[in-house]
């Protein structure tokens, strides 16, 4: 019953968001760069604190074959895929990247659902991979 629920809400889901890179960069200074650093390489002022290093943003796509891996990214933003290093799930700011009310597509096409924050801050995220 739950997949044929996800199946139908997947099915009426609105059109992918427009991703705002711009919004993305902003959300990102905001919320990411105290751990991940203004260049997003996982230098920021709380990283030494971490238990894990914070992530090189700008390498994800060259650490998983050339492809952005929008899934896995979502996911530990929004708390489906918690780290340790967070001590919870990654939105430890609350409520603000809740949410599954628009779609975006994964890096196999399919949408994954989630919220405009998180999309814009793909947006962002994408926007700075190394080649």
């Amino acid at each position: 019953m739950r997949k044929l629920s996800l199946i139908m809400a997947l099915a009426f889901a609105a059109p992918a968001a427009a991703q705002d890179v711009a919004q993305g960069k902003a959300i990102y200074d905001f919320y990411c760069a105290t751990c991940h650093g203004t260049s997003a390489i996982g230098n920021g002022p709380m990283s030494p604190s971490l238990v894990v290093p914070p992530t090189d943003l700008t390498a994800l796509s060259s650490g998983n074959a050339g492809v952005f891996p929008t899934v896995r990214v979502v996911m530990r933003i929004d708390g489906r895929d918690p780290l340790v290093s967070h001590g919870s799930a990654m939105p430890v700011y609350g409520d603000f990247f809740e949410g599954t009310d628009v779609a975006t597509k994964a890096e196999t096409g399919q949408p994954i659902m989630t919220s405009q924050p998180i999309v814009d801050l793909l947006a962002f995220l994408k926007s700075i991979q190394e080649e």
